[in-house]
């Protein structure tokens, strides 16, 4: 039964506001990581990234609410049962992009010792969801959920590309 679950999650098909709650979930979560970060940073340039980095997230998932509220009325009835979508996001991405949050009450992300080590950590996070989408981009065949996937790729690589140089500045 174990194979057939891999296999049915190796041929997912997602329609375009699945890909839209699949980056939303992401986004989210690194939100609340950027936001916490940012707080328990110690350098002022590192503290100003992480809150760059929230406040591009909180631009970002606005931006996907309001497709998702734009699809929703063409969508209601084309598209079948969400729970696909659920199980992917509980099986493949909670707490493998972004570091899990300690007590839902606290939202608190994993402490570091040092704000290079906050930087490593966003650093990892960046690279784990570049992976996961480029994993569902090879997957998917669809042009409009492609998209959607490919924009928050080149996002979350100038993330990446972020956090790296000023990881490189401070190390120096």
């Amino acid at each position: 039964m174990k194979e057939n679950d891999s296999a049915e999650n190796s041929a997912i098909s997602f329609h375009c506001i699945d890909a839209i709650e699949v980056s939303l979930f992401i986004e989210k979560q690194g939100l609340i990581f950027y936001e916490k970060a940012a707080q328990k940073a110690r350098a002022r340039k590192v503290r100003d990234m992480f809150q760059r980095l929230a406040n591009e997230e909180k631009e970002h998932i606005q931006s996907l609410q309001a497709k998702a509220r734009f699809l929703q009325p063409a969508l209601l009835n084309k598209t079948g049962s969400r729970k696909h979508v659920d199980k992917f996001i509980a099986e493949q991405l909670k707490d493998r992009v972004f570091p899990p949050v300690k007590g839902s009450a606290e939202n608190e992300i994993p402490d570091f010792e040092s704000d290079v080590e906050a930087l490593d950590l966003g650093i990892q996070s960046e690279q784990r969801s570049i992976d996961v989408l480029s994993e569902l981009l090879k997957k998917e065949k669809k042009i409009d959920v492609r998209t959607i996937f490919c924009h928050l790729l080149v996002e979350e690589k100038k993330h990446l590309a972020g956090l790296e140089a000023l990881k490189k500045a401070i190390a120096t």
